[in-house]
């Protein structure tokens, strides 16, 4: 039950933060609600990935809508040498999902250790 409430406070706090400051603030994100709202380790982590992993799919997906996938297919052409704009939006929510990820990993054993 503590899983909902900390996907949609890691999913604002994401936004809010990429709105704003670097690309990586995921992380910190994450961290801070695994510090605050405990969780064990792993679910801890797959809560982190699966938030950021699907708000960086939908950002991507809206964004290469808007610009009729013109950036996506140029970008996958050049970086994976394919032309297929999902698989350059698939890509990028995996790079973001592991580092949301490792933050709320980070987080869980931090509090983990401080509890012991």
């Amino acid at each position: 039950m503590k899983s909902l409430p900390r996907f949609i406070l890691i999913v604002v706090l994401s936004y809010l933060g990429g709105m704003f400051l670097t690309w990586w603030t995921v992380a910190i994100a994450a961290f801070l609600v695994a510090v605050l709202i405990p969780l064990p380790p792993l679910r801890s982590f797959l809560n982190g990935f699966i938030a950021v992993f699907l708000l960086w799919l939908a950002l991507a997906f809206f964004m290469d809508v808007r610009n009729d996938h013109i950036l996506a297919n140029r970008m996958s052409e050049l970086i994976l040498k394919v032309k297929n704009p999902m698989l350059i939006g698939i890509v990028s929510a995996l790079i973001g999902g592991i580092t949301a990820g490792l933050g709320g990993l980070s987080g869980s054993f931090l509090r983990y250790k401080k509890s012991k």
